[in-house]
């Protein structure tokens, strides 16, 4: 165990590093930035949140005795009257989230097609550009719906790309040069949408009960079975919160390149 006792750790950066269970008291943390970090069953006392910006998943989040992961919740459904759809519990409603997404992620193409096609490859805020995040949606489709689903057992493209924190794994690319043109990759993309259009419009109640067959080989997701609702509704989330993540950058791009 490490400790650092009045130290000056400015500008310090830690890659993949183990942090669970460490302690923190009287720690600046001012212009600190955290990107794909766990904060499982964390406790903070006697700490100031001043122009904190947070965007990720926020459940059991208790800030001065009030849950406010239902306050959040119920505000993201206030601005985004279709994002309650995308919990389905039935195979009809598993249908209709799928409308949505590709009828909204349909307008924002178009609304990318009108920058500059240099743009659509510049990274906002260290984020990932607008065809990475199409490239990590392949990615995504092909883990839960071809592989897990499906039992295709290496189902990626050399264009597919995992998230950043994920480590690197025997048969799954991860190509963060390539700069593929928006049609190329909107080739890819539309061959997995129709995919997941496919296995939806099969879904019957059974079917959406039942779980995986594990596929014997590495990649990702681990080779175990998984419920296919669970699949399913990862699939939803993803597409749902990177076309948010998209539609944010694009305000930028769009500023950028006027």
């Amino acid at each position: 165990m490490a400790e650092f006792i009045r130290a000056d750790l400015r500008g310090s950066r830690f890659g993949r590093v183990d942090l669970s269970g460490a302690q923190f008291h009287a720690v600046d943390l001012t212009d600190a930035r955290f990107r794909g970090v766990y904060l499982h069953r964390v406790l903070m006392r006697g700490v100031e949140l001043v122009d904190v910006d947070i965007h990720g998943e926020v459940e059991s989040l208790t800030i001065n005795g009030v849950d406010v992961g239902p306050l959040v919740n119920a505000e993201l459904n206030r601005r985004y009257p279709d994002r309650a759809k995308m919990r389905p519990t039935d195979p009809a409603g598993f249908r209709e989230g799928w409308d949505i997404l590709e009828r909204l992620w349909g307008e924002t193409v178009e609304r990318a097609r009108r920058l500059r096609p240099e743009l659509l490859h510049e990274s906002v805020d260290g984020e990932w550009s607008f065809i990475e995040t199409l490239r990590h949606l392949v990615f995504a489709t092909d883990s839960w719906i071809r592989r897990a689903i499906l039992g295709d057992s290496a189902p990626w493209d050399p264009l597919d790309l995992p998230w950043d924190e994920m480590p690197d794994t025997p048969g799954v690319p991860r190509d963060r040069d390539a700069r593929p043109s928006l049609d190329a990759v909107l080739e890819l993309r539309h061959d997995r949408m129709s995919t997941v259009r496919q296995v939806i419009d099969g879904l019957t109640d059974e079917s959406l009960e039942g779980h995986t067959k594990p596929v014997e080989a590495p990649g990702w997701p681990e080779p175990r079975s998984y419920p296919v609702r669970e699949c399913l509704l990862i699939i939803l989330n993803e597409e749902w919160e990177h076309r948010l993540y998209a539609e944010r950058d694009l305000d930028a791009l769009e500023a950028h390149g006027t």
